[in-house]
């Protein structure tokens, strides 16, 4: 039997009667006092999140940024000193390795911020493509990473004592911009980036402090109803802003600009790896494409549903739920090509349930306020 891995702040899950369960090889909170609780204060107050699991590299050396370039598809070289830059990493044929963060430490270092069910895989495809003046590090048991999210999340970190050297800063950090304190050992940094919609900032901490400022942010977020959240109200959450999640959205069979993600596929760029495939697609048309559906009633569509086109398959469902937020029931699925323009339902055990086409992100993200 396999071990589960637990986090720095497995602890503190505990402590507060979180419910616990096995997720991308760790022993991960799902939900405190209960999902939609949980997704409600993040909307309307703050949440504090655990996502320790998630998978960091450094990359290093002389030729760092050319290399990044050449492995993802968005424009590295545009970064600024203290960017952070969201994008996809593609195999040849141009189908979705991974989706990832770089943040731009220095001209010479990047941080990486991968999936954690994907830590093997993402090393092991980009040690393959190291050339140059490169080092590449899997760092992810040298740091632990907490979100604070949600339209007080501002006042909570202000609040915390740790982050107190950079009480000042943190109503000036642009959205996907980074900043640190301390060095070594006991450097912290707070990224202006978040996966719910909502604004906030994710905080990279080494794993020896992460309990210290975990309590030191729960403190201060207590008299704003700050609320600890689980992994389920992460993926309402990110549901309703419309982000797509590796395993749902994206996998290894597709493509970014199926995943309506071309804005990350710079086909300008001489050179990334995917980069014909795509021009290909780009031209030729995708085969096949990812939509967001209203349907009637309260029955949910689940991850794996077929869409129907006149009572045949025309597709299937990524993720779905009832929003919290907005009242309804959505889904997200990609559609075949052909069928994008046609009456559809979805198959919900027994019944087809008439399905509407509605407009993504289906909540509209206030992560840049």
């Amino acid at each position: 039997m396999t071990t589960l891995k637990r986090t720095p702040l497995w602890e503190a899950h505990v402590a507060a009667a979180a419910k616990m369960v096995p997720f991308a090889g760790f022993e991960m909170p799902v939900s405190y006092t209960g999902i939609i609780d949980e997704h409600t204060a993040v909307r309307g107050r703050v949440g504090l999140f655990d996502v320790s699991h998630m998978g960091e590299f450094i990359v290093a050396g002389p030729d760092t940024w050319a290399y990044l370039d050449r492995v993802v598809t968005n424009d590295c070289m545009k970064l600024a000193p203290d960017g952070v830059l969201y994008t996809v990493m593609c195999r040849e044929n141009g189908t979705v390795v991974d989706d990832l963060l770089i943040m731009k430490l220095a001209d010479d270092r990047a941080l990486v911020v991968v999936n954690a069910s994907n830590i093997d895989k993402d090393l092991a495809h980009m040690q393959r493509l190291v050339r140059g003046r490169v080092e590449l590090e899997n760092a992810s048991d040298d740091w632990a990473l907490i979100a604070v999210q949600g339209p007080r999340a501002h006042d909570t970190v202000k609040a915390a004592p740790m982050l107190a050297p950079l009480r000042d800063e943190f109503d000036r950090v642009p959205y996907y911009r980074w900043r640190a304190l301390g060095s070594g050992p006991n450097r912290i940094i707070v990224s202006r980036t978040g996966y719910t919609g909502e604004r906030g900032f994710e905080i990279f901490v080494p794993p020896a402090r992460a309990g210290a400022l975990w309590h030191e942010l729960t403190a201060a977020g207590e008299p704003l109803g700050l609320s600890p959240a689980g992994l389920g109200a992460r993926d309402t959450l990110r549901f309703e802003a419309s982000l797509c999640l590796y395993g749902h959205e994206l996998d290894d069979e597709t493509t970014p600009l199926e995943a309506g993600l071309g804005w990350l596929v710079k086909l300008g760029k001489p050179e990334f790896i995917g980069r014909e495939a795509l021009v290909k697609e780009k031209t030729e048309g995708s085969r096949r494409t990812l939509l967001g559906f209203e349907l009637e009633g309260r029955s949910i569509a689940r991850q794996g549903y077929a869409v129907l086109r006149a009572g045949e398959a025309a597709g299937k469902v990524t993720s779905g739920t009832f929003s919290p937020t907005l009242g309804k029931s959505l889904c997200m699925a990609y559609v075949d090509a052909g069928g994008v323009g046609a009456d559809l339902a979805i198959q919900v055990r027994t019944s087809a349930v008439p399905a509407r086409r509605v407009t993504m992100p289906f909540y509209p993200s206030r992560a840049r306020a």
